[in-house]
């Protein structure tokens, strides 16, 4: 007799790719109401592509604390998303949300001087979007420890578990969870920090 079973397996490579605060757009001046150049070394084609969910982030060089910047992409699920960012006081705005993609970023009044814009060093993936139960993690660690956030939602969702990586490109962890595993009912979502791990495999039903 067969054995059947709904077990699915996902592997997730974590993204390398480090902060870059101008990846997407390097500094310059930016008129009024107008739109940011993306041409950073993330950019091609006037649009940025990235293999992991990222935040992005808005550099300053003057006073933008009472204007605000427009970010149009999608999200790690590939749907439309649109983020309003507060600008900063010569520094850095960092934004809530998880882009896939940016289409453009655009100044929601007259910037004060150069602005640059680019994604900080946390990302998030999607391992499956619906109603599902955690059965299990396996983990390859990298020279780099880090925790791997499991959320409930969204990459900003309801934190339902950590899974810790060590500071060892030689170490593994298999995590089984026991009895039926744990119910995350509106999709399994991970967030952690760039080069925290090199591969990890879920295992979910």
């Amino acid at each position: 007799m067969g054995y059947s079973s709904d077990v699915k397996a996902v592997t997730i490579t974590a993204d390398t790719v480090a902060l870059d605060a101008d990846g997407i757009s390097v500094a310059a001046a930016v008129g009024n109401n107008a739109a940011l150049v993306i041409g950073g070394a993330l950019a091609s084609g006037g649009a940025v592509t990235l293999s992991h969910g990222r935040i992005v982030t808005i550099l300053s060089a003057g006073d933008d604390s009472a204007k605000s910047f427009t970010v149009t992409g999608t999200d790690v699920n590939g749907d439309a998303q649109t983020e309003s960012i507060t600008g900063a006081n010569d520094g850095t705005a960092t934004g809530t949300s998880y882009f896939l993609t940016i289409s453009g970023i655009s100044a929601v009044g007259n910037p004060a001087g150069n602005v640059s814009a680019g994604v900080n060093a946390s990302a998030a993936d999607v391992i499956f979007s619906g109603r599902s139960r955690l059965r299990g993690v396996g983990l390859t660690s990298t020279g780099t420890a880090g925790n791997i956030d499991f959320l409930n939602t969204s990459p900003v969702g309801t934190s339902i578990m950590k899974v810790s990586s060590v500071a060892s490109a030689t170490a593994t962890r298999d995590l089984k969870i026991p009895d039926e595993g744990v119910l995350l009912t509106s999709g399994i979502y991970i967030q952690y920090t760039v080069s925290t791990f090199l591969t990890l495999t879920a295992f979910h039903a």
